[in-house]
C-alpha cells in the first residue's frame, strides 16, 4: 500500500468521526425525570382563555408523545415542571375584500415563552420567544358570520403544543 493510500484511508477514518449526528437522538431531559408536572400557563394578554387552549394543547401532546406522567399542579412528585407564560396576542389583517373594504383573511400571532426546569430550578429546556402564527378566512355574508379566531387560536395552540414538545424532546 502506497502513502497516498495509506494517508487517504487515515483520513477518512478520521474524518467519519466530524460529531454530526441524526436530528432527533439528541435528548435534554434526564433519565431520572419521569413525572412532568404542567400548571395552567400565565396570560398576559387580553386574549379570553388562550392561555387555557395552549396548556391543554400542550398537555394532550406530551400524554400521547412521551412516557411521562404529567400532572397539572407543581408538587414534591414532579421531576419537572414546564413553565408557560403569554406574552402577546395580534390579530392583524391579511387581505381586504375590493368590493366592500372589510378584511377577507386574517392573522392571529401569539408570542410566548417557555421554561423546563428540574427540582433545582435548572433550566432543562428553554424559549423565550415561541411566536406562532394562523391565519382564517372572514366569511362574506355577514348573516352567516361566524367569528373564526377561536377556532385559528385552537389551530395555532396544536402546532406550538407539536413544536414545543418536539424541541424538548430532541434537543432543539
Amino acid at each position: 500500500m502506497s502513502r497516498g493510500v495509506a494517508l487517504a484511508v487515515l483520513l477518512s477514518f478520521l474524518g467519519s468521526g466530524c460529531g454530526y449526528h441524526t436530528a432527533g437522538h439528541a435528548v435534554t431531559i434526564p433519565d431520572n425525570v419521569r413525572t412532568v408536572a404542567i400548571p395552567p400557563f400565565v396570560n398576559q394578554t387580553q386574549t379570553f382563555k388562550i392561555e387555557q387552549m395552549l396548556t391543554a394543547a400542550v398537555v394532550r401532546e406530551f400524554v400521547t408523545r412521551t412516557h411521562y406522567h404529567v400532572v397539572n399542579q407543581v408538587n414534591d412528585d414532579a421531576d419537572a415542571v414546564l413553565h408557560g407564560t403569554v406574552l402577546a396576542t395580534y390579530t392583524t389583517p391579511l387581505t381586504y375584500d375590493s368590493q366592500t373594504g372589510r378584511a377577507a383573511s386574517v392573522m392571529v400571532v401569539v408570542s410566548m415563552k417557555v421554561a423546563l426546569v428540574d427540582k433545582q430550578g435548572k433550566a432543562l429546556y428553554q424559549n423565550p420567544s415561541y411566536l406562532f402564527r394562523e391565519q382564517y378566512e372572514v366569511p362574506r355574508d355577514i348573516n352567516s358570520f361566524f367569528e373564526e379566531d377561536t377556532p385559528a387560536f385552537q389551530r395555532l395552540s396544536r402546532d406550538f403544543a407539536q413544536s414545543l414538545v418536539s424541541n424538548i424532546l430532541e434537543g432543539f
